[in-house]
């Protein structure tokens, strides 16, 4: 029995050193995601061991694995970049944030749970996370148009390629409706881009228009009385956000004559979204005057 003793409390030595301070947490920027939405992991490490930390030398030091709920472990595409040498000093907390979605078979709607795992080389230690559950979801196609991608300049006539444009919503944060951008190629095997364009209300049916640059214009009620404008390029690039509010009339999409479009009724609203950044109007300081 005294042997018995003396083993275990051996064990609970080698299980609590200075890495017992170390700890990694998981977080995500939300809890449901469509699948080819960019699926970004913030890792937290805290050190509180009392030593200075050397991370990022091996390009192994940060790994994650992916389970479902029923226990599959998800395929690994590659090995997400994670390169990048920096000292963690002793009460201090490092964040590295990876896009896990390129490098994890993420396509089916199931609920499913990542795990991070640090390797701190000078103590032959690794430290896990406890696991983050996310759910991958359906999105409801709402509008969809094919276009030509424009021949790059200097490019001798070619049969143009052909992809798709795809307005989808999902219900996310209960009952919440958001609008995606998803960007495929023409049978909708490949996705290129899936894009969070925005919160939407349920009464809203997006409003979709293609110029003849192939830039994708998009003008839907993200409120009782305000509409966001956006406009992407074919490669899903976010160019334009607007925001406009209904006033005398409600704003709409109009081609004009050289194919140019733009947004016609309401009043445009200047935001800190917006993009390009806009700013307000300043007026003019006056001084007053001096003497009689």
């Amino acid at each position: 029995m005294k042997k018995l003793w003396l083993s275990l409390a051996l064990a609970a030595a080698l299980l609590s050193p200075a890495s017992a301070q170390v700890t990694v947490e998981v977080t995500l920027p939300q809890d449901q995601f469509l699948p080819g939405e960019s699926l970004t992991a913030a890792v937290r490490i805290t050190n509180r061991s009392g030593q200075k930390l050397r991370l990022g030398a091996e390009k192994d030091w940060l790994n994650f694995s992916v389970e479902s709920r029923s226990g599959f472990v998800v395929a690994k595409l590659g090995d997400p970049p994670v390169a990048g040498e920096f000292d963690l000093d002793s009460s201090k907390v490092a964040t590295k944030r990876v896009d896990l979605a390129p490098y994890f078979t993420l396509s089916q709607p199931a609920r499913y749970s990542v795990t991070a795992s640090v390797k701190i080389k000078a103590w032959d230690r690794e430290i896990s996370s406890p696991a983050k559950g996310f759910d991958i979801i359906h999105g409801a196609n709402l509008w969809e148009q094919e276009f030509g991608v424009p021949a790059v300049s200097g490019a001798t006539n070619s049969t143009p390629e052909v992809r798709k444009y795809i307005l989808q919503q999902a219900n996310y944060l209960r009952g919440r409706l958001r609008l995606y951008l998803r960007l495929t190629d023409a049978s909708e095997a490949r996705a290129f881009r899936v894009f969070p364009i925005g919160q939407k209300v349920s009464f809203s049916r997006p409003e979709g228009q293609v110029d003849k640059w192939s830039d994708l214009h998009v003008l839907y009620a993200n409120g009782p009385h305000s509409f966001s404008y956006t406009v992407f390029n074919p490669d899903g690039d976010l160019l334009v956000r607007e925001t406009y509010d209904y006033a005398a009339s409600r704003p709409r999409l109009r081609v004009g004559q050289e194919g140019k479009i733009s947004v016609v009724g309401g009043v445009r609203r200047f935001t800190a979204m917006d993009l390009p950044a806009t700013k307000p109007a300043v007026a003019p300081t006056v001084e007053p005057k001096s003497g009689p």
